[in-house]
Parts: structure tokens; C-alpha cells; sequence
């Protein structure tokens, strides 16, 4: 069967991917750039990240999309307006127009099914969902690695050739850096 990528609208299905181990752990949930403020992030603790997670999966649109390996849950993209992100704001990552865009920053693979390509459908069914959803275009903000190893947990921005691989065109560079690497700004169209 091949790989499915939905809406990411079941709240045990994304905590399967981005939850932690332990309910009281204080991990990302993928909610550094979805909050309103650096000190919401650090405010934020434990259980009521997940909580907040679970109120966002309810929203329309849901805040990402996850994909299924034989009805498995194997990974997850954020995926969302712009304007709804810290992007909005984020001084290090430019706007290079007006437009309304959406913003792709996180791309996850569980453990086991790494290196399997579950990325590139990931970062595809986020265009697809961004489309859908009536986006003129999609950003991501990956690392310019040059090809070079990346330690798996900084490597959720993506890099420069998987989203060129995807049909993004490079359009700015940033005053990001992560891991070491300068990260860049990608554009697709979608129009």
C-alpha cells in the first residue's frame, strides 16, 4: 500500500509522532512557532503543550498533516498560514512580498521509518494541503547543509535539496542559522 498523507485531525495520531515518552517531559510538540510569543513557548510546560496540540488538531484547517504506511502513522509536517506562525514577526527569516503564504517548518519521521522517503511525501502532502486549502504559495525556511550529515534532531527544518526536490526555488537567504547552517528562504507557487 502507499504512502497516505492526511489532514492531521486525530490527536493520538500526532502524539504518536510528536509526543513524548513520558507525559510530564517538556518537548516541542511542535508548538515553538505556532505560539504567540517566545515567553508562551517557555511558559508552556509538560501536559499542556499536548493539550494545546489537541486544541489545534481540532481547528479548520488542522495544523499539519501526517502520514500512513499501511495505516500506520510514520510522520508529520506543520503546515499553516503565515500570518498564524511567529514567521509573521520572525525578524531572521524576511517576507520577501505581501502575499498570503503558508509556511511549512517542521518535517518528522518516527524512528524505523527514516530514510525510507516518508519526508519527501510529507513536504508533498503539505503542498497539496497548503493548495487545498486556498494558498497562493508555501515557504520553508530548510538548512543550506551542502550535502553534509545533520544531527536528526535539527534536522526538522528540512534541507535545501529535499525541498528542491519538491519543485521549491530559492529566494532569499536568511540571518537564520541552525545546527551550524544557515537556513534559506523556498518558495512554491501555488497559483
Amino acid at each position: 500500500m502507499p504512502i497516505e498523507v492526511r489532514p492531521a485531525t486525530v490527536f493520538d495520531d500526532v502524539k504518536a509522532v510528536l509526543g513524548p515518552q513520558r507525559p510530564d517531559a517538556n518537548v516541542c510538540w511542535c508548538l515553538s512557532y505556532r505560539l504567540t510569543s517566545s515567553k508562551e513557548n517557555r511558559e508552556l510546560v509538560g501536559p499542556e503543550r499536548g493539550e494545546r496540540v489537541r486544541l489545534l488538531v481540532q481547528q479548520s484547517p488542522p495544523p499539519g498533516v501526517l502520514a500512513y504506511d499501511d495505516g500506520e502513522v510514520v510522520g508529520w509536517a506543520a503546515v499553516h498560514p503565515r500570518a498564524d506562525t511567529s514567521f509573521a514577526r520572525n525578524r531572521k527569516i524576511p517576507h520577501v512580498d505581501d502575499l498570503d503564504v503558508w509556511s511549512v517548518w517542521c518535517i518528522r519521521v518516527r524512528p524505523g521509518h527514516r530514510k525510507t522517503g516518508i519526508s519527501h511525501h510529507l513536504l508533498r502532502g503539505a503542498v497539496a494541503f497548503a493548495r487545498e486549502n486556498g494558498a497562493a504559495a508555501i515557504e520553508g525556511y530548510p538548512l543550506d547543509n551542502n550535502e553534509t550529515r545533520i544531527d536528526t534532531t535539527m534536522a526538522y527544518v528540512g534541507t535545501l535539496a529535499l525541498f528542491e526536490k519538491a519543485g521549491f526555488k530559492k529566494v532569499a537567504v536568511t540571518d537564520s542559522v541552525l545546527a551550524g547552517f544557515p537556513r534559506v528562504l523556498m518558495r512554491l507557487d501555488l497559483r
